[in-house]
């Protein structure tokens, strides 16, 4: 009996050290349910108390986690872009893109290449480009000018395009006037014609050019206050109220001619730009420099460029988006300069105000 004890002593300490393998990684659902709960207090989630749909947010939150520490793995340097949660974390992809995103962007904007407003600016070795980038200053903000708006949130109202275009248009009036003031953008979603179709989606180039042929005032917001919703227009109520005209815009593609796109930002002022978003889900801060695709048949999304920056290790454009303070960098994003990194180059637009 004895050679039975202790064969079997034996073979239950092998069988411990052969389980030890099989735990190499953590169990880490415990600790997704408390970062979870903690989530969805912080956000206000409407769901917390229906239980199927708590758990399917859940799942698709898990997905996210995973997702992120993917992507901090992947970062270069300190400078790189940092991943963490947001208020989109517990959606899927298509989730995201179908309720933030504007998917018809590209269809909108392969109907502004040839148009006479529409430039293909230099090549990526064209001397020329090269001699008028070398003046440039390293880095250049324009809110260390005065002329850049607080950042706005547009909510679930797929409204960036007007967005965009009023900012640059406040920017604009202000670097001519020399005064700030908050411009309607609420009136470009109940009011632009041209097919821009309010919180439904609209286009940057489409909203100028209407601005310019119907020669329409963008008023001051007090007059036509933000709701984030389509409504009828109420423009018969704004007459007689001081505004801001479009005087001449392009609709440019810098694609290999990024430094142009610089020195446009720095000598003519902010611009309006179509992007690709996709990959910004669960963006906290730091430089954009990989897994953002710059393809135009995949823009979706549309911000405000407000200057640049060539001084650090990772030269970059500074972004103001409209996903409000709590998304990003206080509401801005860094996106690396050179490589049309997001789809930042494709289709870009400057203005002239009256």
């Amino acid at each position: 009996m004895e050679w039975r004890t202790v064969a079997l002593a034996v073979l239950i300490v092998s069988l411990c050290f052969l389980a030890i393998p099989i735990r190499v990684d953590p169990d880490t659902n415990n600790e997704d349910i408390k970062l979870f709960k903690n989530y969805v207090s912080r956000y206000n989630k409407t769901y917390r108390n229906n239980p199927t749909e708590y758990e399917d947010r859940f799942q698709r939150f898990q997905r996210s986690l995973r997702h992120i520490e993917k992507m901090n793995g992947l970062r270069s340097s300190p400078e790189s872009a940092y991943y963490g949660l947001t208020e989109y974390s517990d959606m899927t992809e298509d989730e995201f893109r179908t309720q933030t995103l504007l998917s018809d962007l590209p269809v909108r904007g392969g109907k502004h290449v040839t148009a006479s407003y529409h430039r293909m600016h230099h090549s990526r070795h064209s001397d020329n480009r090269v001699r008028r980038a070398t003046g440039l200053p390293l880095r250049f903000d324009w809110r260390d000018k005065g002329v850049i708006s607080p950042v706005r949130s547009q909510g679930t109202c797929g409204a960036c395009w007007a967005f965009s275009t009023v900012e640059v248009a406040e920017s604009m009036f202000a670097i001519k006037n020399g005064t700030l003031y908050p411009l309607s953008v609420q009136e470009m979603i109940d009011c632009a014609k041209n097919s821009n179709f309010g919180c439904e989606g609209g286009d940057i180039c489409s909203l100028l050019s209407w601005l310019l042929v119907s020669k329409v005032q963008i008023f001051q917001e007090p007059t036509y206050p933000l709701t984030r919703k389509t409504d009828s227009c109420k423009l018969e109520k704004a007459q007689g109220k001081s505004g801001v005209r479009v005087k001449d815009f392009t609709c440019d593609s810098f694609v290999d001619a990024e430094d142009e796109l610089l020195t446009t930002l720095a000598t003519h002022g902010p611009v309006a730009a179509a992007v690709n978003a996709l990959s910004w889900q669960n963006y906290l801060g730091g430089v954009i420099q990989y897994h953002c695709d710059g393809s135009f048949d995949n823009l979706n999304h549309a911000v405000q460029i407000i200057g640049y920056d060539k001084s650090g290790n990772i030269p970059h454009y500074i972004i103001k988006n409209s996903w409000g303070t709590s998304f990003g960098d206080k509401g801005f994003m860094y996106i690396a300069i050179g490589n049309n990194l997001c789809g930042i180059a494709n289709q870009v637009s400057s203005l002239d105000v009256l």
